[in-house]
């Protein structure tokens, strides 16, 4: 890869930072200039006001504050959204963008008054029932039956959760817009990844981003659920150094 690229990681919901320990290392060991940020709300972050625009405006500050003019964004689930509104709003701070197991149009009527209602249970309980209720989804049916490692790793992210910015978050996910426009705007390289086990996002995501852009590649990575970077780190790890050999 090349060793003037900055590449920023963007974390899944309801996880943080820690998420991308395999592929932090991975790119270090090559010689990149990697920054896995937490969100807002999570790992320790503070709150703020605000949707994902806020989310993707305290990116931009880190990144301004550690001198990173131009970056290759890596967002999964969550992390894609605040990847996606930092392409519509700062689209000259982006040399190319990674889009993992995430969508970019808006959630429907259902998915809204779900995260409402979780939004709500978490302010009043905290998160302590957050992680059973959402393993059968982020992980894959191989991950859930086999990399038992993998489930208990991302139980222990889910428990350390803040109540408050897990509802923030839920509301500032519920109110999202369709970002395909902005995303169709970039001439940067843009790679989706899907794992396809994917409940949640399924590979039909990411194609249909993939075909809206002007510079779109995709791959799906067989066996990984929601959150392949944690559940084929390997495959994950090659096809984002591939992208990024590519920008070099």
């Amino acid at each position: 890869m090349n060793h003037n690229t900055a590449v920023v990681l963007l974390h899944a919901f309801p996880l943080d930072a820690t998420m991308w320990e395999d592929q932090r290392a991975f790119l270090e060991d090559r010689g990149g200039h990697v920054l896995a940020l937490n969100l807002p709300g999570f790992g320790g972050r503070p709150l703020v006001e605000g949707g994902l625009d806020a989310f993707a405006d305290s990116v931009i500050a880190e990144c301004d504050a550690r001198g990173i003019e131009r970056a290759v964004f890596v967002g999964l689930s969550m992390g894609g959204y605040v990847a996606m509104r930092i392409a519509d709003r700062y689209p000259s701070r982006i040399r190319g963008l990674v889009l993992a197991d995430t969508r970019a149009g808006p959630d429907d009527d259902a998915g809204r008054k779900k995260r409402s209602a979780q939004a709500a249970r978490a302010r009043t309980e905290g998160c302590g029932w957050l992680a059973e209720a959402m393993l059968p989804a982020l992980l894959g049916e191989t991950s859930r039956q086999e990399r038992l490692q993998v489930v208990k790793r991302v139980q222990a992210i889910i428990d350390r959760a803040d109540g408050k910015g897990v509802a923030r978050a839920l509301e500032a996910m519920r109110e999202r817009p369709d970002s395909l426009a902005a995303l169709a705007a970039i001439e940067a390289p843009i790679l989706t990844i899907a794992g396809d086990e994917d409940k949640l996002t399924p590979p039909a995501e990411a194609e249909s981003i993939t075909s809206t852009v002007r510079n779109g590649s995709m791959v799906v990575i067989p066996k990984a659920g929601h959150l392949s970077n944690l559940e084929c780190p390997g495959p994950f790890n090659e096809a984002l150094d591939t992208f990024l050999r590519e920008l070099g």
